[in-house]
């Protein structure tokens, strides 16, 4: 790949705890990756990988058009409180409801029960003389010499943002509007966010949490996206910059620097949406999405071709799987699981004598014990890399060599002495044990969501998914395994099919038989707009831009709804019918049963607005073949339990593998930025595509 092709390299760059990925696509399916250690200001690692590349490949940084960015800066930012000091303005009386919450218990019998602290201490929480009414009638005028007053005083004390929910300002924002008036006319430099803008939808406490890390996080995302065009720059980079949004669209750094909360999950969300695309051409609407890196593992459904979206999030949880221990931010998120499980998880022996793998983890300084940059911990990728699974002479291609020796040392000292274990007995342990957590999540997030998990094949990515994958997958049942090409760096090829994309919602309350059908045209309408107006501003053609509407709709007098689709066009009564059928269908896809015969009410409605697809990245080799055996490049000892321990397996370049070339396993497939490992029984088929299909178990 080497040339000028002008400005036509379009380039995804994923930032995760221990790695920085990059792929980037050119002409006739030309595809260069890289991999790099994160670094800790994340935007120089961009820059390095992306210089890597553009070196390797022979092209200059004005040859880029597109680079789409992936970040878990503001999921970071909230969890470690590095956010600007903020203060909230609400109405008179509610200053404590974000500490009040819900008044929910989420462990019941837990005396010591921990809540997140909130972004904003009490002494920065200001009652606002103000109420709307939830008509949107002005029940008590707004207090605009107040605010002024109150904004000078904030200035003068050092407070940087200014997070603003009333009551009721779904239903009538001019309160909030006039108050952000008030706020920047008496301190220009002041941040605001307001929740009639963030997010006007019914919940006070949910908008009051989402609004104040919107504006929390604000500077913080600002300053680090100009600062990496800045850096992208120095390297010649002239093209656009778009960043992934938590929900699998992209959007401009304006847009992104207005609403930052929108990028919560920027980064997991693109290995999903990667996992979506490589399903629909493989013909496979539904699977499991299942990345695992240097830090962690994340689970998703794809369902129809999409992961599943939620609009009820939490971060930074007390405890990891405890819904209601976090901060409420009320987005929209690619739903998935994501648990403490990743290359660099330290293994340790516990208190009571058991092998306990994780949460904690080594991440990229000091990294695991054989990376040889101070780690004293043995971790999973030191476990690996015992059981021959891993090349110690291969990793990242061979640019980085890694430690057998200390790494056998670390396990024995750490965990097979303890245990009375040998040293492959203890790696293998904590592999397995790995493998289990992530399959047990795995089963309950799929259960969860109407799915059997037997039924779902496993997309396995990241730099740890491959060589943990079919393990995975054999204790979900599951009869296939797929792992793309450049699996080492799927999230960022999510990042390149991602399309323009963005939310909006408002809320309306009604009875299905009694709702003004003419107040919810008008909703669509103005919500379609604003997405046809966002996305033109973006670069999308307005003939190229489509609009998914659906609706929160729940039994009449139920505490929950549930995400209905609704028909496109002007509504009438008409469509009522329509509406209840899709309302039966998604609740019997979720219980699996009919629901009772009651009415139907709708609180909230929404639509997503998108640009187009962009067309997905495929390899294009016309020099291999479909001949398996002339991949092989070799062969070494791994560990399988199931053939007696040690095994000669077959080590095969992935590079050479071209499509209809097939083994079996046990068998190890290496690539620059990931190995995969084929289990005993395992029969593997390389496809059009270049993916990797293994039917587990000898199945068809």
């Amino acid at each position: 790949m080497v040339g000028s092709i002008g400005n036509e390299l379009r380039i995804g760059v994923d930032i995760g705890g221990t790695f920085t990925d990059l792929m980037m696509t050119g002409h006739a399916g030309q595809v260069e990756i890289g991999k790099v250690l994160t670094t800790p200001d994340p935007s120089r690692g961009v820059e390095e990988v992306l210089a890597q590349a553009l070196d390797r490949s022979g092209y200059s940084g004005d040859s880029v058009r597109h680079l789409v960015h992936g970040t878990t800066l503001v999921t970071n930012a909230i969890i470690e409180r590095k956010g600007a000091r903020t203060a909230l303005l609400t109405t008179s009386g509610f200053r404590d409801s974000i500490e009040i919450g819900r008044e929910h218990r989420y462990e019941l019998y837990d005396l010591n029960l921990e809540h997140p602290r909130p972004l904003v201490p009490r002494h920065l929480r200001f009652d606002v003389p103000e109420r709307t009414l939830t008509d949107g009638t002005q029940a008590t005028e707004l207090g605009e010499d107040y605010v002024e007053r109150l904004a000078g005083e904030l200035s003068g004390a050092g407070v940087e943002a200014v997070a603003i929910c009333f009551l009721h300002s779904f239903a009538n924002p001019e309160s909030e509007e006039r108050a952000r008036g008030a706020v920047k006319g008496s301190a220009p430099e002041m941040r605001v966010s307001i929740s009639s803008e963030v997010v006007p939808e019914i919940g006070e406490f949910e908008r009051a949490s989402t609004t104040i890390a919107n504006v929390y996080v604000q500077p913080l995302v600002e300053d680090y996206l100009h600062g990496l065009r800045r850096r992208l720059e120095r390297i010649g980079f002239e093209g656009q910059l778009f960043v992934m949004l938590s929900s699998g669209g992209v959007a401009t750094l304006d847009t992104c620097v207005r609403f930052p909360i929108r990028l919560l999950e920027s980064g997991p969300a693109a290995g999903a949406l990667a996992a979506a695309a490589v399903g629909t051409a493989l013909g496979r609407e539904s699977l499991l999405s299942f990345d695992m890196g240097g830090t962690t593992a994340k689970l998703s459904v794809v369902d129809g071709g999409e992961p599943l979206v939620t609009h009820d999030f939490e971060v930074d949880r007390r405890y990891r799987f405890k819904k209601g221990s976090g901060l409420p931010v009320k987005v929209p998120v690619i739903e998935m699981i994501e648990i403490g499980a990743g290359g660099g998880s330290i293994a340790r022996v516990d208190s009571l004598g058991l092998l306990k793998v994780g949460p904690d983890s080594a991440g990229a300084d000091p990294g695991p014990v054989c990376y040889a940059r101070g780690g004293s911990s043995p971790t999973v990728t030191d476990a690996d890399l015992v059981l021959g699974y891993l090349d110690p002479d291969y990793f990242l291609g061979g640019a980085m060599k890694l430690d057998v020796a200390a790494a056998e040392a670390a396990i024995a000292g750490s965990i097979g002495d303890r245990l009375g274990m040998s040293v492959p007995e203890a790696a293998w342990g904590v592999h397995q044990v790995v493998n289990e957590a992530m399959a047990n999540a795995a089963r309950v997030h799929v259960v969860e969501r109407g799915k059997n998990p037997r039924a779902l094949p496993v997309v396995a990515y990241g730099g740890a998914g491959p060589v943990h994958g079919y393990g995975v997958a054999e204790l979900l049942g599951s009869t296939e395994l797929v792992l793309p090409y450049g699996a080492g760096v799927t999230s960022a090829m999510g990042l390149l099919v991602a399309p323009l994309a963005f939310d909006f919602v408002r809320s309306y309350y009604g009875r299905l038989d009694e709702l003004d059908w003419g107040e919810v045209n008008g909703i669509f309408e103005e919500m379609e707009r604003e997405g046809t107006d966002l996305l033109v501003e973006s670069g999308a053609g307005p003939d190229e831009i489509t609009h998914t509407r659906t609706a929160d709709i729940r039994y009449v007098g139920q505490g929950h709804e549930i995400r209905v689709p609704i028909p496109d066009g002007t509504l009438t009564v008409r469509h009522r019918p329509v509406i209840y059928e899709e309302f039966d269908r998604v609740y019997q896809g979720l219980y699996g049963r009919e629901g009772p015969p009651v009415g139907l009410e709708a609180l909230t409605w929404r639509v997503v607005s998108r640009g187009p697809r962009p067309m997905p990245v495929e390899a294009d080799r016309e020099d291999v073949t479909g001949d398996a055996e002339a991949a092989r490049k070799g062969e070494r000892s791994a560990f399988f339990p199931s053939d007696g321990g040690f095994v000669t397996t077959p080590v095969y370049d992935r590079y050479r593998l071209g499509p209809g070339s097939t083994m079996a396993g046990p068998a190890i497939i290496e690539e620059r930025e990931s190995t995969a490992i084929i289990g005993p029984g395992g029969l593997v088929h390389v496809d059009d595509r270049f993916n990797i299909v293994v039917s587990l178990g000898g199945g068809a």
